[in-house]
């Protein structure tokens, strides 16, 4: 008999996330702020491996792109297709596994490829397909995103993963399920170092992360631990299976990697400005900060931009502030930890984006130049670099693009507003602005669905998700404690509805997400 998993969990299905690093759009500024020329915007892309399907959709809706992909598990990818029926967006996804998939006569050439979280847990003959498959299907100035663990950062904890992995198909039952047997390692685990084992004393760090792997989704912990392939590899690995693609590496999804001062001693600064070798420098620089996790983009036919051409582009890009602005502290932590922001650079650029409306970073040039604000372009592109990798910011697309999808965005957003009145799993709305999803809590989606009925006030909102909630029995917490009356799960509805309605809802509606 065929195993059709291939080793890979399909007992429990994925958590419902979304990576904005799959977003074409958010692609173009960390190309151009490397020098290289992006590919078109709104062309055909791809995504290995999607999951539940809710970055793809939400791409696939607020993108004038056609999108195709690929999750091998029926009952994901079933999901997936629900959730694009109901945008009417052109998504087509299938539960083909990569080979067939990848070996499909009817695929159009990809301006983006994109794929999270797999490449570590699947088989090196399924790397094969892939980076076959990128080689024959990506064109030339197209744009692959890949993530996937690393070493140095997972040699410590990779031995232990391994028995835990060990301990879950040996001595747990399989009678139980996943979550059953994952408990099982982690309590043996658990009872291992309590023995203080010398590998627990040579790596100490170990017991911290068994601590914290207690606290996370068992959902996540099957696919990210409990596959039967796992492979953490190093940077220069992982570009030596790229070679036969014809791609070459163009920088981090990560934006705040692009600021060393965040990560990088000023010794360690040093020490890579001596190295000639770009990739190379890569790899020392993962050891400088133990990286665990990298998500980078790679080109195929990389093209540099001149330094006017960079400048240019870089002055065209759209952004959006959708934090309010009286929430953002100057704040931002990277490998060193914590740092504080410079207030006279980023107070003035977070005044001007306080708004909420879509602005160009030549727009802001132009305005902080009026303003005698003393930021210069540098400091400005840093910034919103910054507060992009924090979350604060966005880029945004065209006006033209952006009612154009808006229409596949608000059917989308319906049907999802529709599944929070009993799920909490999809967080996220589709924003024809930002090309992608924006963050939308549980709460957040019951209020708008409220206002979408023709309900105007927070105390109507709040009524109503309490409706919701009564009628399943839930309740709210508060301060780790159930709210028991009707009276207190009110009181809070109502409290959290009037902020919403005053700080987020503003941004919501700029963003075009109502």
């Amino acid at each position: 008999m065929t195993d059709w998993t291939a080793g890979y969990v399909a007992d429990i299905g994925y958590t419902y996330g979304y990576y904005t690093e799959l977003n074409p759009l958010r692609a173009r500024l960390a190309l151009i702020q490397s020098g290289i020329a992006p590919p078109a915007a709104n062309g055909a892309s791809c995504e290995l491996g999607f999951g539940q399907g809710v970055s793809v959709n939400m791409h696939a809706a607020a993108t004038a792109s056609s999108w195709w992909a690929t999750d091998f598990n029926p009952s994901q990818a079933g999901f997936a297709q629900s959730l694009a029926q109901h945008s009417g967006a052109a998504a087509q996804l299938s539960d083909e596994a990569f080979e067939e998939f990848c070996n499909r006569d009817d695929l159009p050439m990809f301006d983006f490829i994109g794929l999270h979280g797999i490449w570590s847990w699947i088989s090196d003959d399924n790397r094969a397909v892939i980076v076959d498959f990128v080689q024959k299907r990506l064109k030339v100035g197209g744009v692959l995103y890949i993530s996937y663990n690393t070493l140095p950062g997972w040699a410590a904890f990779a031995p232990m993963r391994h028995l835990m992995t060990h301990h879950a198909s040996v001595v747990g039952s399989s009678g139980a399920g996943i979550v059953s047997r994952i408990d099982g390692a982690i309590d043996f685990a658990e009872k291992l170092l309590a023995t203080n084992p010398l590998f627990a004393r040579a790596n100490p760090q170990v017991g911290e992360r068994i601590k914290k792997l207690k606290e996370q989704n068992r959902h996540y912990l099957a696919h990210e631990y409990f596959n039967r392939d796992w492979h953490p590899m190093h940077f220069d690995t992982l570009m030596q299976w790229l070679e036969p693609a014809k791609v070459q590496f163009a920088g981090s999804a990560n934006y705040l990697d692009y600021v060393d001062a965040l990560n990088l001693s000023k010794e360690q600064q040093e020490l890579l400005a001596s190295i000639s070798d770009p990739m190379f420098k890569e790899s020392v620089r993962d050891f400088m900060i133990n990286q665990q996790f990298r998500k980078d983009y790679w080109v195929k036919g990389k093209r540099s931009l001149s330094a006017l051409e960079r400048l240019e582009a870089l002055r065209q890009e759209k952004v959006l502030l959708t934090t309010p602005r009286a929430d953002i502290a100057l704040k931002a932590t990277g490998s060193l930890g914590e740092a504080t922001l410079t207030e006279s650079i980023y107070n003035p650029i977070l005044d001007l984006l306080a708004d909420h409306q879509v602005k160009s970073i030549g727009e802001l040039e132009q305005a902080l130049a009026k303003q005698n604000a003393n930021v210069n372009l540098g400091q400005l592109l840093q910034a919103i670099l910054v507060l992009a990798g924090l979350g604060h910011v966005y880029s945004a697309q065209d006006d033209a693009t952006a009612t154009k999808a808006s229409k596949q965005t608000q059917a989308l957003n319906k049907h999802l507003m529709q599944l929070a009145r009993s799920s909490q799993d999809i967080t996220v709305l589709a924003s024809p602005v930002t090309g992608g999803g924006l963050p939308v809590s549980r709460f957040g989606q019951l209020f708008l669905l409220s206002l979408a009925s023709g309900k105007k006030e927070p105390k109507q909102w709040a009524e109503d998700a309490w409706h919701w909630l009564e009628i399943q029995g839930q309740r709210l917490l508060k301060e780790g404690k159930t709210l028991e009356t009707k009276e207190d799960n009110l009181k809070e509805l109502t409290e959290q509805a009037q902020t919403f309605a005053t700080k987020q809802l503003p941004i919501l509606k700029s963003a075009k997400v109502i």
